[in-house]
């Protein structure tokens, strides 16, 4: 259990999102603040979407070190922030702000932790691989950049509004210049034709946090993939207990939401992040 002592001194961080009052950053990011002696502290806000533009302000007017940005705000933030990473520019999305003398620069870590969590914990290579997304918010820019940039051979994506995965697909197609990509219409995703050679399954929405939710994808589809990826973490989803019971390789959100926030803590500390620390405070959290 973190035992972070708030000073006068103390550097503030902390996430917006809303609702978020499940969010698990504050155990593990406090928990390497303290591990590495800092004096910094890690808060949830919750921030309405009409309270986004001022929630970014109080960042210079209290002059906090450093922001995660969580669903709904990682794309509408942009708007309020100074200065964006390549990435972020490329992605149109932002999770990670920085307070550098009151100017605000903003970061895109989900792509990258997703990688770093699919290869180091899921021990799964996502090179030549086809991949099915389910969901076109935030994290899929993020998780469709990160893929590309890893030389996948193709994407499928589908989304309950067909529209915003049009706009994802066109996104792709002129920022990262990848054209292998297919929108499959949300009640056409269980066509048996399309699973024929998917790799990898990605959940990127909210679908799986609460208990009665679908599973979205059939069971005879799911049994074709070699990995399940649900982005999820604050229990284990309908997609992860298939994956479990078919003996499907799996990971859930825990994985990337650690690594994400491990680079977003160096970039707001500039120290290497405990990443081992990090994930033992958040699985002695959730086991209590």
């Amino acid at each position: 259990m973190s035992k972070v002592k708030i000073k006068g001194t103390t550097k503030i961080t902390g996430v917006f999102g809303y609702p978020i009052i499940h969010s698990l950053s504050p155990v593990f990011q406090n928990s390497a603040f303290e591990y590495l002696n800092l004096d910094f502290v890690y808060i949830p806000l919750e921030v309405k979407p009409k309270d986004l533009k001022k929630a970014v302000d109080a960042i210079r007017i209290f002059n906090w070190v450093g922001i995660n940005v969580t669903i709904p705000h990682k794309k509408e933030v942009i708007k309020f922030i100074d200065e964006l990473d390549e990435t972020s520019k490329i992605l149109g999305v932002v999770n990670t702000i920085h307070n550098v003398n009151g100017k605000l620069k903003g970061y895109t870590t989900d792509g990258e932790g997703f990688i770093r969590s699919l290869k180091e914990d899921g021990k799964f290579n996502p090179k030549n691989k086809n991949i099915f997304i389910i969901g076109a918010g935030g994290s899929s820019y993020a998780i469709c950049g990160a893929l590309i940039n890893e030389k996948i051979n193709s994407i499928f994506i589908t989304n309950r509004t067909f529209e915003n995965a049009i706009k994802l697909r066109e996104h792709i197609v002129t920022k990262l210049n990848f054209k292998n990509i297919k929108i499959i219409e949300f009640e056409k995703r269980n066509e048996q034709t399309i699973w024929e050679n998917i790799d990898l399954l990605i959940n990127t929405t909210s679908v799986g946090m609460k208990e009665n939710d679908p599973l979205l994808i059939k069971k005879e589809n799911i049994e074709k993939v070699r990995f399940v990826y649900d982005i999820v973490y604050n229990r284990k989803t309908e997609l992860l207990k298939t994956a479990e019971k078919l003996k499907i390789p799996y990971l859930n959100g825990l994985s990337m939401l650690v690594y994400q926030g491990a680079i977003s803590f160096e970039i707001w500390t500039g120290r290497k992040a405990p990443i081992d620390i990090m994930k033992k405070s958040i699985y002695e959290k959730i086991e209590t």
